[in-house]
């Protein structure tokens, strides 16, 4: 069969009126070849040669009724018709099955849904930003959604720590105005110190406490079971993927003022799944009361120590006391807004909160340091005292006692 490029030649060469016996010639090909491709309209077709069989053709029908018991492995299907006589390669199998097997498909699961107030999801996840200079940082970000309303509260933190943890667990809870029957959480290091011999958790001390003083049970997800969790690990991928890409601050303060209006603007509107929103079905929760701010209290408390020069350090921030308390152990608690400093009880010194690294002095801070030498308390030492004054007489004196003597 001759070429697409020589059939167009010969068209060529017959327009330009050269007769048959001239075109065969000049191409080297037969007259009647040449009056053929004439004569056709296009390319003539190829006859098609007759399929050669297959040494698998025998075993088609076995290697069908095999791949309807949902076996495409190739060389378990080899090994099988080879027992029923098949001589030929892995290869051939191979490629048969090929266009045979399904696509390959995560396994289905039921979606995970609970009763109202009955649990709460509670993740951290980890995002990025970049600082004026262009250097890319990471921020802790604590995420808790309610099960059955949706309900979601995110807090940026500065640490991912069990102090920080609980301060951003009971800002949750208040925002929600209950407390949840149940957490959930995956084997999250802040609170799980590890599985035990009895392949139960062992939850950190100060959590234990801190979960029965809200009379709630703290549960772990399955292991490689994350959509048990599904809710809170959407809600850390919708923090990343649509609340932080192209959104601006100055300090971790705004960021968390712009995601507690983020969060309510989400509460507000119609979720996915459930066809309404969570602002509605927040009440039908049926939240436990929240415990006394006396119970609380011992959670909100961070212990530290006064500097020399008298000050506390707190999330990056150092803090002034008055100086007669340097060197003390002292308690930090975070409090609308406000950071508080007590010693033995008392409250000695209380700053607005700083989101960004900074020292805040106390006024008064160093007051009287001078004149106490830098002691709060007074030194042990020795005194010394004026010495004891003999009395001066008048020399007349000593005349007058002469002259009655004599």
């Amino acid at each position: 069969m001759l070429g697409s490029g020589l059939v167009i030649s010969l068209h060529e060469l017959r327009a330009m009126g050269k007769s048959i016996r001239q075109i065969a010639r000049e191409t080297n090909v037969s007259r009647n070849t040449v009056r053929k491709y004439l004569r056709a309209e296009g390319l003539p077709e190829r006859k098609k040669r007759p399929k050669r069989g297959s040494k698998l053709d025998p075993f088609k029908t076995a290697l069908h009724q095999l791949m309807a018991d949902g076996i495409y492995n190739a060389e378990v299907l080899w090994e099988r018709i080879r027992q029923q006589g098949y001589s030929g390669g892995k290869t051939l199998v191979k490629d048969y099955v090929k266009p045979h097997r399904p696509p390959r498909q995560a396994p289905a699961v039921q979606r995970y849904e609970t009763k109202p107030g009955d649990q709460a999801q509670v993740d951290w996840g980890i995002a990025d930003y970049v600082d004026e200079r262009g250097e890319f940082h990471k921020v802790p970000v604590f995420v808790m959604t309610l099960g059955y309303s949706r309900a979601m509260y995110i807090e940026f933190a500065r640490r991912c720590d069990i102090r920080s943890f609980l301060r951003c667990f009971l800002n949750a809870i208040e925002s929600f105005g209950g407390v949840p029957n149940v957490m959930l959480t995956d084997r999250m290091k802040t609170v799980i110190l590890g599985i035990g011999d009895d392949r139960k958790p062992r939850w950190h001390p100060l959590f234990a406490d801190f979960a029965a003083t809200l009379g709630i049970v703290p549960k772990v997800c399955r292991v490689r079971r994350p959509q048990t969790k599904g809710k809170v690990e959407r809600a850390v991928r919708f923090v990343k993927e649509n609340f932080l890409p192209g959104r601006t601050f100055v300090d971790l303060g705004d960021l968390n003022a712009q995601a507690r209006t983020w969060c309510d603007e989400k509460n507000r509107r119609v979720h996915g799944t459930t066809g309404e929103r969570p602002v509605d079905r927040l009440p039908q929760e049926e939240l436990k009361p929240l415990p006394s701010e006396e119970a609380l209290c011992p959670f909100r408390f961070e212990s530290r120590k006064v500097s020399p020069d008298g000050f506390v350090s707190y999330d990056g921030v150092r803090y002034g006391v008055p100086w007669v308390y340097s060197r003390r152990e002292a308690m930090v608690r975070l409090l609308h807004g406000q950071v508080e400093i007590w010693i033995d009880g008392v409250v000695v010194a209380r700053h607005e909160q700083v989101h960004r690294r900074a020292v805040v002095r106390l006024p008064g801070q160093y007051e009287g340091l001078k004149a106490a030498q830098g002691c709060a308390f007074p030194r042990p030492a020795a005194r010394k005292i004026p010495a004891e004054q003999v009395e001066t007489r008048s020399l007349e004196l000593y005349d007058r006692l002469a002259e009655v003597g004599a």
